[in-house]
């Protein structure tokens, strides 16, 4: 067993804690701020777990001070959050701008920096303002523009002070469970909705990323992505091809046109349909050299070949069904997962730094005598940990790692159900709790204490 301690990473490896808006703010209809497509979404019976909503959340909008207080008190450097589209824009384009959404962003950000904190400002996580919904939302061609104006006016307001910009969080999630599955705001279910989302997406994220840099251009600018390790349930050729198949969508539909290699439709048929929507000039607009590349993963999924699944002809073997420890999310415990997605997103040419910007689980979590003793969370981010450092030290340009998340939230489908935060929330009395985890991340990041895990 190898120690590993903060010290092997190198002095100007980042670390820091990950978070969204809607996740946390609360505050839903507070100062003129406009409702998201999450605030429709959760309003609908029968769509989230327990039909909970986010009207209160975490109640960071009240809350802030204290929150960023306590990540300092962790020693967290970095400190990643989104901005509330809707919150700064009501009806989503600039006909009216929310003083008093802009005013609060300048709260936070002038907070993280005198508590000594670099905020990393995520554009979009997930929150699109439901009067954009109403005339298309992401599959609507316009968008692009709509959030590019929106940008702008975030670079102009917080470029200052923020040096790290991601432009959009995870947008295989936000279309595919948004715009096809149905699982997630606005809750579509159709590939003609979908295939137009994932192209604007696309659009989006590189012309936003162009118009931060430039007008910032000594900012470090990037973009997430949520990413799966996937391997075939078998050797055989049907079940290789299906977990290719399944790879497609995890982990290269997004990625491969922002580097200039197109969409990947040669091992996904049904993404030739795609192409409809594809305008002259596009394939350039596509491309953008991002500075860095958020990597978020969490698991990996074992696919077979299933003939009855429509388009992907393939599907997951559940982790409940393998024998495997999972998480309160029913995702396997597997800390190579991170080591193979960093050497695999690592092998594009194009991509110059990787960050870790999301990892971390979801287990039961219980208060007794004032303490939460989270052991199994605790030993996921150790044992991952130590896999990213292998990463690093095998020649990988891994740079930094952000946990997810900081306090308990809403799961957005799954409600408040699964417990992420290494500080654990009392949600009817807002009270914060470390949990061991949370103790844990602290000392490694001030005394480099001794980290147990298994490269």
């Amino acid at each position: 067993m190898k120690i590993v301690t903060r010290d092997l990473f190198g002095k100007d490896f980042k670390w820091g804690v990950s978070t969204a808006a809607f996740q946390t703010e609360g505050s839903a209809a507070t100062d003129g701020k406009g409702p998201s497509i999450w605030d429709v979404f959760t309003q609908q019976k029968g769509r989230i777990k327990g039909d909970q909503h986010a009207q209160v959340a975490c109640d960071f909008y009240r809350r802030y001070e204290q929150d960023i207080a306590l990540i300092k008190d962790l020693h967290i450097p970095n400190f990643r959050f989104s901005i509330a589209w809707p919150r700064l824009l009501p009806q989503g384009d600039r006909t009216v701008v929310n003083q008093k959404g802009l005013d609060f962003y300048d709260r936070v950000i002038d907070s993280c920096l005198a508590q000594g904190i670099e905020p990393w400002v995520t554009l979009y996580h997930w929150d699109l303002p439901h009067a954009l919904e109403l005339k298309g939302g992401w599959s609507n061609r316009d968008i692009v523009a709509w959030f590019c104006n929106y940008a702008e006016l975030c670079a102009q307001r917080y470029g200052d002070r923020v040096k790290h910009w991601m432009v959009l969080n995870e947008p295989m999630v936000f279309t595919g469970a948004g715009y096809f599955l149905g699982l997630h705001a606005p809750g579509h279910t159709a590939l003609k909705k979908f295939l137009p989302a994932a192209h604007h997406a696309v659009l989006a994220m590189a012309e936003g990323g162009r118009l931060l840099k430039g007008l910032l251009p000594t900012a470090e600018i990037g973009t997430t992505f949520s990413c799966t390790h996937v391997e075939p349930a078998s050797s055989k050729n049907r079940d290789i091809r299906a977990a290719q198949r399944a790879d497609v969508l995890f982990n290269r539909l997004f990625v491969e046109p922002t580097l200039g290699m197109g969409y990947p439709v040669e091992d996904l048929s049904v993404l030739k349909g795609i192409y409809k929507y594809v305008l002259p000039g596009d394939e350039e607009r596509m491309r953008f050299d991002f500075d860095f590349i958020g990597l978020q993963n969490y698991t990996r999924e074992l696919v077979k070949y299933a003939l009855f699944t429509p388009y992907l002809h393939a599907a997951l073997v559940p982790a409940e069904k393998r024998n495997v420890p999972l998480t309160t999310m029913k995702w396997e415990v597997y800390p190579p997962s991170i080591y193979h997605i960093i050497k695999r997103f690592d092998s594009y040419a194009g991509v110059k730094k990787i960050y870790i910007t999301e990892n971390g689980a979801a287990f039961p979590d219980t208060v007794q005598d004032g303490k939460v003793n989270d052991s199994q969370r605790l030993h996921y981010l150790q044992e991952h940990i130590a896999q990213v450092l292998r990463a690093k030290n095998d020649g990988h340009k891994v740079h930094g790692y952000f946990v997810w998340t900081l306090t308990d939230n809403f799961e957005w489908a799954e409600g408040y159900y699964p417990r992420f935060g290494i500080v654990y929330n009392d949600f009817d009395s807002q009270e914060r709790i470390v949990k061991s985890s949370g103790h844990w991340y602290a000392h490694f990041l001030n005394k480099s204490l001794p980290l147990h895990g298994c490269p």
